[in-house]
């Protein structure tokens, strides 16, 4: 019973998270991420940031860069940097 509370607690809030970036990627022109959240949501995204989320977030902004290189880039490199933000803290996140 207590192993059914975790993956709840923990499992579905990540995955709907996941989707979430997921959309984003999929179609990130004309969309914004903002942030809204408290305590425990707080607590998921510092776990996040320790297992992965740093590293999808520095890739965006890697890629990011790369794509400003160029004047016909400069749009896709914003969009990058945009999902960086969500990659780094996605949950508490909404994209509007």
């Amino acid at each position: 019973m207590g192993k059914s509370i975790i993956r709840k607690t923990v499992g579905i809030p990540v995955g709907v998270e996941c989707f979430k970036a997921a959309g984003l990627v999929l179609w990130p022109f004309g969309k914004e991420v903002r942030y809204g959240g408290g305590t425990t949501k707080f607590i998921i995204n510092v776990l996040w940031i320790f297992l992965g989320g740093m590293e999808l977030a520095l890739l965006h902004i890697v890629i990011g860069g790369f794509y400003c290189i160029t004047v016909v880039g400069i749009p896709f490199g914003l969009q990058h940097f945009k999902l960086a933000k969500l990659a780094f803290m996605p949950v508490g996140a909404t994209v509007s």
